[in-house]
């Protein structure tokens, strides 16, 4: 009986053990095959993953990079004098260049040709403007063909004269032709009005019209720069002069010469006959800003300015 017993516990003891060995196993099959979810996951931290770059090959050749391109902003200050032909000329370029590059001041000053052969000889100023050629007793400048300009005859726009022949404006201008009804006007003395010694503008119109054999009469009326002219022509109804074509406002008050009219048009082809140079000089080969500048003068957006001004292209 006792050992019945004893049997009966063993029995029991071993469906117990195998039961909880079942158990076991089955907890830990869990553990591995169900994912994690909930606040199960509250304290695991999920590790930060690096990528690795990917390292260029020793063979591969790196991208070129694109230049920089540097530009130098121009500054300082350029001085001219000279001719009051080309100062208004010059006035506007040096405008349009002081326009494209703020920090240069361009200063223009008139003065005549001769002052701008001087003053740039002598090292006064940077640029010298003439509006003639340079002789042979002034310095050995460097010249720069800035334009060509036509030099118109003009009279008051009431005066019925409205042509004259070369050798009839040589005539009234050394005095041996004193009175309008002479070439076909009124009955009216005729007032010769000049430019003074040392002007461009006189040294061309001497040259081209009054020759080696004549000079411009003594007591002519003497102004000192073409708009003056222009005033006491516009001001007496008797009078004659000789302006730049850049003055003239008026088209009536250019004569024609040997019938051919006075315009930029009819000088640049060759067919009227009183047209001359306008230079800048330099004492020596520009440098720097003034070859900046004059390089500017050159192109042809300034060369468009020259001929709208009246002037004629130097190209």
């Amino acid at each position: 009986m006792q050992i019945w017993k004893n049997k009966k516990w063993l029995a029991t003891l071993t469906a117990g053990i195998i039961i909880l060995m079942v158990l076991v196993a089955g907890c830990g099959t869990t553990a591995t095959t169900q994912p994690a979810t909930g606040p199960a996951n509250t304290n695991v931290t999920t590790p930060t993953v690096t990528s690795t770059p990917t390292p260029i090959p020793a063979t591969t050749t790196a991208p070129t990079p694109t230049p920089t391109r540097t530009v130098s902003e121009l500054s300082g200050t350029i001085t001219t004098s000279g001719s009051t032909t080309v100062q208004p000329l010059s006035e506007l370029l040096a405008h349009a260049f002081m326009t494209l590059h703020p920090k240069v001041k361009v200063v223009v000053q008139g003065g005549g040709s001769s002052v701008g052969v001087k003053a740039a000889n002598d090292g006064i100023v940077d640029i010298g403007a003439i509006s003639r050629e340079l002789s042979a007793t002034e310095p050995k400048l460097v010249t720069f063909l800035l334009a060509r300009d036509g030099i118109a005859v003009i009279v008051h726009q009431n005066n019925p004269v409205r042509n004259l022949t070369k050798e009839q404006v040589k005539d009234i201008f050394s005095g041996k032709i004193t009175n309008w009804k002479e070439v076909g006007g009124s009955d009216r003395n005729i007032n010769v009005a000049s430019r003074e010694e040392g002007s461009g503008t006189r040294t061309a119109f001497e040259e081209m019209i009054m020759g080696k054999d004549a000079t411009i009469l003594k007591t002519a009326i003497l102004q000192s720069s073409n708009g003056a002219l222009l005033q006491v022509v516009k001001s007496d109804i008797a009078a004659i002069s000789y302006v730049s074509f850049g003055y003239l406002d008026k088209a009536e008050s250019a004569v024609a010469i040997n019938g051919v009219a006075a315009t930029p048009e009819n000088a640049k082809n060759g067919t009227y006959p009183i047209v001359r140079p306008l230079y800048f000089v330099t004492k020596n080969q520009p440098a720097g800003l003034v070859k900046a500048f004059l390089d500017f003068c050159a192109s042809d957006e300034a060369q468009k300015l020259v001929m709208a001004e009246g002037y004629i292209s130097a190209k």
